[in-house]
């Protein structure tokens, strides 16, 4: 569902991603982990179709992101690290804002509106301003909008950031659930708890390249018996001595 091919980015010189690939399937819940200034926003950013690779190609659903973006971004949804709303617009006229960017029609748009407000509890304030809203209600919102036309792929940066613990439990279990239905979420986390426990696959990224690639038990045993959790793997493959 999405297909990475040796994607190169630079900043001034500076290489933040390098000859990066992967492939990720339907259905699959992939978790993206690495230190700051790995990779991961530059990764996530180029896959949401903000960002051009210098070089490489990234195929979303089949699609060639670069040559077909807007049908690309059809597929995808994307939750932003931080939360970029329009704070004059009620919660309401915001949703109905992205629903109208993707064509989604009213009938579908009032019932995934009604599904996605009860579900992050947001019913109450659905017609206050955003400029009103906590910094967790605005990423409930993020998430909710980004959702609302039932994208086959969901790119997530950082999701749990400004979240309690009862939102954090709600947003791992939807995330779960999706990917049981189907549908292929990328997940950028500094989390490891999180990765570890609800992803299906995990990639470790650092300094713009992929260090290694598979599922947990996949990654512990190519390791050796000396790393239990994925956080001891992690800090050898990093050798970087501290948690992201």
């Amino acid at each position: 569902m999405i297909s990475i091919e040796n994607i190169t980015k630079q900043y001034q010189g500076v290489t933040a991603v390098k000859d990066l690939t992967l492939s990720i399937p339907s259905g699959c819940l992939f978790g993206f982990i690495g230190p700051n200034g790995a990779g991961k926003t530059t990764t996530i950013r180029i896959l949401a179709g903000i960002l051009v690779p210098d070089a490489g190609t990234v195929r979303i659903a089949g699609i060639d992101l670069n040559t077909r973006p807007e049908k690309a971004k059809q597929k995808i949804g994307f939750i932003p690290d931080r939360p970029y709303l329009y704070e004059k617009l009620t919660g309401n006229e915001f949703l109905k804002f992205c629903a109208d960017i993707y064509r989604v029609r009213p009938k579908d748009f009032i019932a995934a509106r009604d599904r996605y407000l009860s579900l992050f509890a947001m019913q109450d304030y659905a017609d206050h301003l955003i400029e009103s809203y906590s910094h967790g209600m605005k990423q409930r919102l993020v998430m909710a909008s980004a959702l609302i036309h039932d994208p086959e792929i969901i790119i997530v940066d950082e999701p749990m950031v400004g979240l309690d613990p009862a939102a954090i439990r709600l947003v791992k279990k939807l995330f779960r659930d999706l990917a049981d239905k189907g549908k292929t979420v990328f997940m950028s986390t500094h989390t490891l708890e999180i990765a570890e426990s609800i992803c299906d696959q995990v990639a470790i990224i650092h300094k713009g390249r992929i260090l290694t690639h598979g599922t947990v038990a996949e990654l512990q045993a190519r390791a050796g018996d000396s790393h239990d959790r994925l956080e001891d793997l992690f800090l050898d493959l990093t050798g970087s001595g501290e948690v992201p």
